[in-house]
């Protein structure tokens, strides 16, 4: 067989080359002071046991980024772990009835394998799990560091219980009403809970922001709303009949003389105080209790209210009086946990007076409005405007009388400016076994003790049983007993473990050291490291893991673990991998590989032949079957065509669209491009030969690869990784129309094809390394130097112009660059094309613009 019917033989050459990269020890990364760093770092999965598509695009996208930077000489850091701990694996243990830490840990060696078959260019030497006491010590030191600078406390507090996972959620974790993951309607339960003070830093988190210049916006603005600074005035209202006052924040002082109602949370002292005498109030309060304490959950709520019968007095307006309702829209959270209803100016406020007919009483005039005429419909005012029916703010406009409303709320000594922030305190106790344990010990005479330094880690007992509901920790017959460290007395242990955010909020700091087992990680390792250059994980992590993290990083450097206040100086955000949907008669969910087309058109079932109805394209999900397995993809096509197809069909932050059809053009541009290869090789000149003379196709595909090689460079700066492919298909489908003739012809393709390896090896490393070594060199890609392109070859000896006859395109021509607009006229006037247009007729005028256009008006 000729070496022109040669395959490329995938699973023989991408086995070879990983196991090249390993004896090489390729990507083992070590401090080295003398180069620039660069630390590359996608999101790091959960070990479900199998990676899916998702897993792919985001793995290859954080690849193509370590190459190129290695290759361009930074030092980089690649690692790669596991998010090992959470409900998934307690919930396996239920229902196989294995443990969890058995059943992650065999995920995390089949996933392992999964990823490794990708030629990940990995440190793996720095893997870690966090479901292992040699990581999560780690952190229940930080836990006790933190709890002595003052950014941990304990208190009872609503929260988010989710009854299905039999634990607390964070409101992040709220999406619609619903948990995060079991999809179960959350309720709301009083608990004892451990915070992280994450409001101590809420300017800091909201002013850095501004700095993060490589995030993308709308990350950067939805932590912004989540942080949720607002400024505004706490005021005072006397209660008609009783000696104590109602304190409320608003942050709309301008519309006091608008008020309708005041309303109070169902958890505020207040309704307690009432509900203790008042059944249909308690039974209220239990049913608001019903919902989740999440904004969303309680914006998404019909708005509801039960009338106190206490009435407030209005603090500028002697003898207004105002009912005060306890209201399920009011979260005790947030303010004071009481607040003042405007109806015209607040929707929420509308629908609220609306449905208990209370007044509503605009007090902000549109522009063009008429005061006599001007009424509320079924939509609130929230514009600008000037007051009016305001008394002493009439005629300003809204920002003065926010500020006019405020000086006189504090000279008459009703209350005063404050800053509030929609931003909570973070909630990270847990009621479940597979996580990490909290290192406190709970006496009788001492109050919650730290667990001592020397004791730590405080490991999960291997010995619990999931045969009844709720914290097997709990339940366990001796882990929780033990001695309290400060008097000897019998204490127990805290049950509960951290959010599993807990670990994923500095485990990037960690892989700069891994293996240290005295410090969580090396400063000098984490100084040299850190900040994460690059980082890249979906958009669903925009406000909890991030937000989290950032808080982590500055927590550390104010306990002295860390120097820097910013975790990750970089953010891309991929779309997501998504497929055609499909379903049978009955409406049941097929998967892609159980649907064929059938011969007069439409789908079928491949099994019963039946029709298929084609639904429309979506996330890959497990439930509605679209799926495909990378596993199969990568044993039938290889790793590069799988990586290639990801890369190559749209940019990486959008959704891409996963065909059949898709990924067959993509192995069949690996063949076509090794087919090109090794044609060529045995004609080519050895490597480094001294550049011949060259004739003008020659000189003219030189060019092309130079601008080609400057190109790639740009786009992959840039992360335009699609633009890259792109660019590399068009040189390398110039390099197989090329016919070599002369001796710098040979040379010239020898250049391109050199090119087109090195620039393709982020994207496709193993066929760049077999294509490297077939063009016969002995130093592998994976050590070879990005190439780099020629200035002089960049800029362009000539132009093609445009040339119109009154205004419509007739023909182009190719000018010398800069050349006298003499000559452009002439060479324009000469082409047949125009000569057909101008009809015989003499051009009245004819103006050239240099290097674009000639337009010639007849």
């Amino acid at each position: 067989m000729s070496r022109t019917d040669e395959r490329y033989n995938v699973k023989e050459t991408e086995t070879k080359w990983q196991q090249e990269w390993d004896r090489r020890d390729s990507f083992v990364a070590t401090v080295d002071s003398s180069r620039p760093k660069y630390y590359v770092l996608e999101m790091f999965p959960y070990p479900s046991g199998r990676i899916h598509m998702g897993h792919v695009r985001n793995y290859a996208l954080g690849d193509v980024v370590a190459r190129y930077k290695r290759a361009r000489g930074f030092n980089v850091l690649h690692p790669m772990g596991w998010d090992a701990f959470g409900l998934p694996a307690e919930n396996a243990a239920i229902e196989r009835g294995v443990h969890p830490a058995k059943w992650t840990r065999e995920n995390i060696a089949a996933m392992r394998e999964q990823l490794k078959s990708m030629g990940l260019s990995y440190d793996w030497g720095r893997e870690l799990a966090t479901c292992e006491p040699e990581y999560y010590r780690h952190e229940q030191k930080m836990f006790l560091d933190f709890l002595k600078a003052g950014l941990v406390y304990r208190k009872e507090s609503w929260v988010n219980w989710d009854p299905v996972e039999n634990t607390v959620l964070a409101n992040e974790q709220v999406i619609d009403g619903r948990g995060w993951r079991s999809g179960a309607l959350v309720e709301k339960r009083l608990l004892s809970q451990w915070f992280l003070k994450i409001t101590a830093f809420a300017d800091e988190l909201l002013d850095s922001l501004k700095t993060l210049d490589r995030w993308p916006d709308r990350v950067r603005i939805m932590q912004e709303n989540w942080i949720g600074r607002s400024e505004g005035a706490r005021l005072t209202w006397n209660l008609k009949g009783r000696g104590d006052q109602l304190e409320i924040f608003t942050t709309r002082p301008d519309t006091l003389f608008g008020a309708a109602f005041l309303a109070i949370s169902p958890n505020h002292p207040l309704a307690g105080e009432l509900a203790a005498g008042n059944p249909a109030l308690a039974e209220f309060i239990a049913e608001c209790n019903r919902m989740g304490t999440s904004e969303a959950v309680v914006e998404a709520a019909e708005k509801k209210g039960m009338d106190t019968g206490i009435k407030a007095l209005h603090p500028l307006v002697p003898g207004w009086e105002l009912p005060v309702y306890v209201a399920n829209f009011v979260l005790m959270e947030y303010g004071s946990g009481a607040i003042f209803g405007c109806p015209a100016h607040d929707q929420r406020d509308l629908d609220f007076a609306r449905k208990y007919n209370l007044s509503v009483k605009p007090v902000v005039l549109p522009e063009g409005a008429d005061p006599a005429t001007f009424q509320i419909g079924d939509e609130a005012y929230s514009g600008d405007g000037t007051l009016f029916n305001s008394g002493f703010l009439d005629g300003l406009d809204v920002v003065t009388a926010k500020a006019r409303a405020n000086d006189r709320i504090e000279t008459d000594g009703l209350g005063e400016r404050t800053v509030n922030w929609r931003l909570r305190d973070w909630g990270v106790s847990r009621q479940r076994y597979w996580g990490c344990p909290i290192p406190i010990i709970h006496c009788d005479s001492c109050g919650p003790v730290p667990v001592p330094e020397a004791d730590l880690p405080v490991r999960l007992p291997e010995d619990v049983s999931f045969d009844k509901p709720g914290n097997p920790l709990a339940h366990h017959p001796t882990w929780k007993d033990v001695a309290c460290p400060c008097c000897g007395k019998p204490a127990r242990r805290e049950t509960d473990t951290f959010d599993t955010f807990f670990e994923s909020s500095w485990y990037f700091a960690r892989y700069c050291s891994p293996t240290r087992d005295d410090v969580a990680f090396d400063r000098a390792a984490a100084d040299y490291w850190m900040a994460v250059d690059q980082y890249i994980g979906g958009i669903e992590h925009a406000v909890l893991h991030l937000l989290y993290s950032r808080f982590f990083t500055r927590a550390l450097k104010a306990c002295g673990y860390l120097g820097v206040s910013e975790p990750f100086a970089g953010l891309l955000t991929q779309g997501m991998v998504c497929h055609e949907t499909y379903k049978d008669e009955a409406g049941a969910w097929l998967y892609p590989d159980e649907v064929i087309k059938a011969e007069a058109g439409g789908l079928i079932h491949a099994q019963t032949g039946k029709p298929v109805s084609l639904g429309r394209s979506e996330k890959m999900s497990k439930s509605k079957r679209n799926v495909v397995d990378p596993a199969h993809i990568i044993a039938t096509y290889g790793a590069d065509t799988a990586r290639l197809f990801m890369l190559s069909d749209s940019p990486p932050e959008r959704d891409l669209e996963w065909t059949e059809a898709g990924i067959d053009g993509a192995w069949r541009y690996v063949n076509r491009l090794w087919r090109l290869t090794i044609i060529a090789a045995d004609t080519l000149p050895p490597p480094g030969s001294v550049m011949p003379e060259l004739g003008d196709a020659a000189t003219k595909l030189r060019r092309m690869t130079h601008k080609t090689i400057a190109a790639v460079a740009e786009d992959l700066d840039r992360f335009h990784f699609n633009k890259a492919v792109a660019r590399i298909r068009e040189l390398t489908n110039a390099l197989g129309d090329f016919k070599p003739a002369a001796a710098g012809d040979y040379w010239v393709l020898r250049q391109g094809l050199e090119a087109a390896a090195l620039l393709i090896s982020p994207m496709m490393p193993h066929l760049a390394e077999e294509m490297w070594a077939e063009l016969g060199h002995s130093v592998p890609v994976v050590d070879t130097a990005w190439p780099l392109a020629d200035s002089s070859l960049l800029v362009e000896d000539s132009v093609t112009i445009a040339v119109q006859v009154n205004g419509k395109l007739r023909a182009t021509i190719e000018l010398p660059k800069d050349c006298d607009a003499t000559l452009a006229e002439q060479t324009a006037l000469a082409q047949d094309a125009v000569i057909t247009a101008m009809s015989g007729k003499a051009p009245r005028k004819v103006v050239v613009v240099p290097n674009r256009i000639v337009n010639v008006v007849v």
